[in-house]
């Protein structure tokens, strides 16, 4: 897997009460949409089974990591002023 991967995640969602957030993993050749906390893929275009699972677990057990920034996004923010990046 290449070691320059970047993550975008949504903003938290309550489809059905539970809180949802959307991960996407990219590259530049290779993405994959995973859901938080689940870990369950979405899409997948290009990962092999091995990076998949490595993703997915990464997406379950770094939850708290991810729902920190989900917290950060603000879509019309985004939409007005280019790109989030994570308060540091």
């Amino acid at each position: 897997m290449n070691e320059e991967i970047s993550m975008s995640v949504s903003p938290a969602v309550s489809p059905k009460g539970e809180k949802l957030i959307y991960v996407l993993f990219s590259d530049g050749k290779k993405s994959a949409e995973l859901t938080a906390p689940q870990g369950k893929v979405i899409t997948n275009n290009g990962f092999d089974e091995e990076e998949i699972r490595k993703l997915a677990d990464y997406v379950q057990n770094e939850y708290q990591t991810v729902l920190s920034l989900a917290k950060q996004v603000n879509p019309m923010r985004a939409f007005l002023d280019g790109p989030v990046r994570p308060k540091e």
